[in-house]
């Protein structure tokens, strides 16, 4: 586990290194904002199209293999990708056809790389190795960040793809080596006896579209896991976003400028990082936890939405970040350990649809609602609907589920009750 989060906390830095500099070269390539937003588009399609296959997969498949080569081709992209920056010869053709390749990849790469981390250590721990995974992908992320600055400074633009590169590589050159706990389904489907096959190994015989339709069926049938989709897209439509909405309220209305929103990054950043540390020590999160927790950073956004400072909006969006942190290392472990092991590479898949759905709707509808409301209204208004829908969604909930009681309307007098009387 040791040095699956180390290769982890190398591969996310490569990565947001490039992701940080992706937006830049294609602006130096096209000079059109237009085609930056196409850019990140067709690299999000896949998910949104072929998920439920490349989780499919990742449950067929055996996993330490899976990750090793979809980590070994995204390394190969991206290297690929270098030599044409560094060569002159990337167009905007040939770079939306690597990030739709890249997506593609990562369809399959994302489910097989977290399951595997999960069969590194015992059941009882899971939700700490997920936490560590989120305290590793922050930590990333700002190591990332940074590194992109320096390379694109000296070596110039190509060097963040090819950094990246190296680092899908030194992943897919660990994982090799790496155990997994005994009895972790690393290999094949176990196939339900209620199908006829008792259990059974199985390595394929099935047909892809039962398999995707047996992951679907489940996750539909699983109240739990469609509140948690609820509760995750609503917070990821109208919160959340605060790299947009933020921005625009610490540059218009606090009146400050590009430093000003770098510190705001900044202590959402260090906030990410305690809520992962804080995610770790959770042992049976819930969907009430996650529900819990988004609404209450919800109310936490309202209230940063009002802040008259910037001082002010700074002690919030701390622990703002740290509630969003926990909240989702929570949802995270819910959706990995919920589903049998036969069935959690397809409902990663499904989660992997849902999840890009309201990831490509988000940001347009919150920018559409920041021009009707302002940034701080976007902010308010869009606090009070997350935190509205989750206790509208608990109080049904909990109505539903509430057993009926039957009024009594006659005590029968019990020998017991007259010998007393």
């Amino acid at each position: 586990m040791r040095w699956w989060s180390l290769a982890n906390f190398v591969s996310n830095a490569g990565t947001w290194m490039q992701l940080t500099v992706q937006n830049l070269l294609v602006l130096q390539i096209t000079g059109s904002a237009a085609a930056t937003g196409l850019s990140i588009s067709v690299q999000a399609a896949p998910a949104l199209l072929i998920s439920l296959i490349g989780g499919a997969a990742v449950d067929r498949w055996p996993r330490k293999l899976t990750a090793m080569v979809s980590q070994a081709l995204l390394g190969l992209v991206a290297l690929v990708t270098a030599v044409l920056v560094a060569t002159d010869r990337l167009d905007l053709t040939v770079l939306l056809a690597l990030a739709a390749v890249t997506g593609t990849i990562a369809t399959v790469d994302g489910p097989a790389c977290a399951l595997l981390g999960n069969d590194l250590v015992r059941p009882e721990d899971v939700p700490s190795a997920i936490g560590v995974g989120s305290l590793v992908h922050s930590a990333g992320r700002l190591a990332g960040t940074a590194f992109a600055g320096v390379a694109v400074g000296f070596l110039g633009t190509g060097a963040a793809y090819a950094a990246n590169g190296l680092s899908f590589l030194f992943v897919a050159s660990v994982i090799p080596f790496l155990r997994p706990i005994a009895g972790a389904a690393t290999t094949v489907v176990k196939i339900p006896a209620q199908r006829g096959f008792a259990g059974a190994k199985h390595k394929g015989r099935q047909s892809g579209d039962m398999t995707v339709r047996e992951g679907l069926a489940f996750f539909a049938k699983r109240p739990r896991l469609v509140a948690l989709a609820g509760i995750t897209g609503v917070s990821a439509v109208f919160g959340r976003n605060y790299g947009l909405t933020l921005a625009v309220l610490v540059t218009g209305p606090l009146a400050g400028g590009a430093g000003s929103f770098g510190t705001v990054s900044s202590v959402l950043a260090v906030g990410g990082i305690l809520g992962a540390v804080l995610g770790a020590r959770l042992r049976k999160p819930s969907v009430r936890l996650v529900g819990t927790l988004a609404a209450s950073g919800a109310l936490l956004q309202v209230l940063a939405g009002l802040s008259p400072s910037l001082a002010v909006l700074l002690v919030l969006v701390l622990p703002m970040a740290v509630v969003e942190s926990v909240s989702d290392t929570a949802g995270t472990t819910v959706l990995q350990t919920d589903p049998p092991a036969h069935l959690r590479g397809r409902v990663l898949g499904v989660w992997g649809s849902i999840s890009t759905g309201w990831g490509l709707a988000g940001p347009p509808a919150l920018g559409l609602l920041m021009e009707l409301a302002g940034a701080r209204g976007a902010l308010v208004a869009g606090g009070i609907v997350i935190a509205a829908t989750i206790t509208t969604g608990h109080l049904l909930h909990r109505r539903r589920t509430q057993p009926s009681v039957t009024p009594l309307r006659t005590l029968e007098r019990t020998p017991e009750v007259e010998t007393a009387a």
